[in-house]
């Protein structure tokens, strides 16, 4: 079965891939098959990882997968919520898009501790939604959500990881999640129970394995 994952990730197509090793299944990006970024336009994760697998799964004519993940802070909403990777706009365009990314990862998080200046509760999580259909007309999508629980700190500690991995303290480990390295971080992360929810349902609603 041909599973087209909606991102041109590596990362993520070697952690599915890893992920679903024991599955009769050829997972492949949508870049490799030409097929553009789909919009996200909505405001809830599920919802945009629902557009971005059918999506790839309408261009692609076959199963498809998507994920959308984010930050959600109680104290102020669930922000930033969908909009976890552009939370802070930045006036500066162009440049290697690695630099790029560090220089928004930064600017999100210098806006997220003003946000958080003198609340209490710091209780956040970090959310992974995991959306699977067999077409683009499927009318049951599988629908995986994991999320992992911790508290913000007031300043950044931690050199590892990216985006708000600094900041976000997970108390049974005693790390950030900055601190962690890439193997404790993916066996305890929200994608990684997302992940393992989706391959049960694989399993037991598609069949496989």
């Amino acid at each position: 079965m041909r599973l087209v994952l909606a991102s041109n990730n590596a990362k993520k197509l070697a952690e599915l891939q890893a992920l679903f090793a024991a599955l009769p299944i050829d997972l492949v990006t949508q870049g490799s098959l030409g097929i553009d970024e789909a919009e996200e336009p909505h405001i809830t994760f599920v919802e945009n990882a629902l557009a971005k697998a059918r999506h790839a799964a309408r261009r692609a004519r076959s199963a498809a997968i998507a994920d959308d993940s984010g930050l959600c802070v109680d104290a102020i909403g669930g922000a930033p919520g969908v909009r976890s990777a552009r939370y802070a706009t930045l006036a500066i365009a162009g440049g290697a898009r690695e630099d790029m990314r560090a220089m928004q990862d930064a600017a999100n998080n210098r806006l997220l501790l003003e946000r958080m200046d003198g609340v209490a509760d710091r209780r956040a999580r970090f959310v992974s939604a995991l959306v699977a259909v067999r077409s683009a007309e499927d009318p049951e999508p599988l629908v995986a959500l994991g999320r992992w629980h911790g508290t913000l700190l007031e300043a950044p500690r931690g050199t590892g990881g990216f985006g708000y991995d600094p900041l976000m303290f997970i108390a049974p480990l005693d790390r950030t999640v900055a601190e962690l390295d890439a193997e404790v971080k993916n066996r305890h992360s929200h994608r990684a129970i997302a992940s393992q929810q989706m391959l049960a349902l694989m399993r037991e609603v598609w069949h496989l394995g």
